[in-house]
């Protein structure tokens, strides 16, 4: 008998990660959806998973906090049972411009949200899953690690440099325990992360399929690497930007 799929999402109030949770529960999955401070918008992800035909846990979490991630790993194990997924979403973009005007606090701060925060949550992810069974990791990567986000968040694009060697180093060392991991890296999706709310619009003339993604087309890329059909994937960064 198949274990039931019970998925750690962070980020999970809004955007991507939002999608995300909505999509894994109409495919199965149980989810704890970890949220950063809008408790409302958690919620109503939540109601939608519900009305799905799944459980759902909602709980506060800042990822970069080693305590409040246990506190997240817990709750979903306590609540809901053995955790098989993670899914590494919670992210924020930090100063937005070059380089050589960011101040270093928002520096800092998002350097803990996108590298360390990825970090602990897989470290909890790799200790629960691997005398369980196994399981399955994705990490939320980006293009700009590879384009490098001139003039924007070059510190957001060596975060998510970050992520992708974590994605492709920690499959090698988990894979002996069934645990496979994986990213997405999406390109630009009409989502509220944008400090300019018409920047995926402005953008879409130089994305070879002509448009800005949706949360929904990330959340098919998380699914299907959560599932048995990529049973054999892992150490993949599976780009998702039209192109781009």
């Amino acid at each position: 008998m198949s274990r039931q799929q019970v998925s750690v999402v962070t980020g999970g109030s809004r955007g991507i990660g939002a999608a995300v949770c909505v999509r894994l529960a109409a495919d199965g999955h149980d989810i704890a959806l970890g949220y950063r401070s809008d408790a409302d918008a958690a919620e109503a992800v939540a109601v939608r998973v519900r009305a799905a035909g799944r459980r759902c846990v909602a709980v506060r979490v800042d990822t970069a906090d080693e305590a409040a991630v246990d506190l997240l790993f817990d709750t979903a194990a306590s609540e809901l049972g053995p955790v098989t997924a993670l899914v590494n979403n919670a992210g924020i973009s930090g100063p937005v411009g070059p380089l050589a005007d960011a101040d270093a606090e928002g520096l800092r701060r998002a350097l803990d949200v996108n590298v360390l925060g990825y970090l602990l949550c897989a470290r909890r992810a790799v200790r629960d899953m691997t005398p369980t069974g196994g399981g399955a990791i994705v990490n939320l990567s980006s293009a700009a690690a590879t384009l490098g986000s001139p003039g924007e968040y070059v510190h957001y694009a060596a975060a998510k440099a970050a992520v992708d060697t974590l994605t492709v180093g920690l499959s090698k060392e988990a894979a002996p325990a069934g645990i496979r991991v994986n990213a997405v890296a999406p390109g630009i999706i009409r989502t509220g992360f944008h400090a300019d709310p018409e920047r995926p619009d402005k953008a879409a003339a130089g994305i070879p399929l002509g448009r800005p993604g949706t949360p929904e087309e990330i959340a098919n890329a998380v699914a299907w690497l959560l599932s048995a059909d990529a049973s054999y994937t892992t150490g993949t960064v599976l780009r998702v930007a039209g192109g781009r």
